[in-house]
């Protein structure tokens, strides 16, 4: 198999007893699944995405991570929040009007 250049976890509130509670999924976290995935194919970028259990930063829902750089992000409402962390990672760049992690 080969390694995806990134994977993007989109916190899907799992709690475990298996239950959706959270702030993320209650603010829609796993309608952006698809528009992350079909955007950063459209964009040429390597990306596998999934979901999450809860992340623990509820407050900051919807979060995203971005990996192997450990980019967090928070806030992550729509489409057109994804399409400037997705401007900023065809960079390699963190986008830091959404991050939440130092």
């Amino acid at each position: 198999m080969k390694k995806p250049q990134y994977l993007i976890l989109v916190c899907n509130s799992y709690r475990v007893a298996g239950d959706a509670q959270g702030a993320c999924n209650k603010k829609g976290a796993t309608s952006l699944l698809q528009y992350i995935a079909e955007e950063a194919s459209d964009r040429g970028l390597d990306v596998v995405v999934t979901t999450t259990a809860c992340l623990n930063v509820c407050s900051q829902g919807p979060v995203v991570v971005v990996q192997p750089n450990n980019f967090w992000y928070g806030g992550v409402t729509g489409e057109d929040v994804i399409d400037e962390i997705l401007d900023a990672l065809e960079n390699d760049e963190c986008c830091e009007k959404y991050s939440i992690a130092d």
